[in-house]
């Protein structure tokens, strides 16, 4: 009968081969400690063989040593030149990394964009705020559009500011108008006279 890998305990650590794992494990079996420790020096050797540019360094072979002790399931108990991570070490669940959200009903603009609309609606009154709010405005106009090719009326992005302000930024359409986006023509593909 053949013996297929499906069949087989799956590989702890893969990129190292099913031969490494199956000579972990004859080490973990022997019992004279002095040739345990020979066995897992031999295979660290045989670790490093697999990957020769990183044998000149010594953080790699640490390393490794890290790896022999996964793969043994923390079982081996050998001489070890450097002091190997413990079982809970590994088990432990990294921290949750925080997403933030963003606005609701914002995300097409981007969390920049909506720090950069928040900072300006803080600012005091002056020409710079009101150039600066007609920039912020224009950009999310374009944001918008890469979504909606259509078109995008320039009342919506100013109820947009107005919401993400809570009205510290007001704009009327009938005094201010922005920017007209036309999609760029590919190069390239201009129509042939006949």
């Amino acid at each position: 009968m053949l013996t297929y890998n499906t069949h087989l305990k799956s590989l702890i650590m893969p990129e190292y081969g099913r031969n490494i794992h199956k000579m972990v494990e004859h080490c973990i079996g022997i019992e004279d400690r002095e040739e345990r420790t020979r066995c897992a020096n031999t295979i660290i050797e045989s670790m490093l063989a697999l990957f020769p540019t990183q044998q000149k360094q010594e953080e790699y072979k640490r390393k490794l040593w890290d790896h022999l002790a996964i793969m043994s399931d923390f079982r081996l108990d050998v001489d070890l030149p450097f002091e190997l991570p413990h079982a809970e070490e590994r088990q432990t669940a990294p921290d949750p990394v925080p997403y933030h959200s963003g606005a609701k009903g914002y995300r097409i603009y981007g969390d920049t964009l909506l720090r950069m609309v928040k900072n300006a609606a803080s600012m005091e009154e002056s020409q710079e705020r009101d150039a600066l709010i007609m920039l912020l405005a224009n950009q999310m106009k374009k944001n918008m559009l890469a979504v909606n090719p259509e078109g995008v009326p320039d009342r919506r992005i100013f109820k947009d500011l107005y919401e993400i302000t809570d009205g510290a930024i007001r704009l009327n359409p009938d005094d201010v108008s922005l920017f007209e986006f036309k999609e760029a023509e590919v190069p390239g593909k201009k129509k042939k006279k006949k």
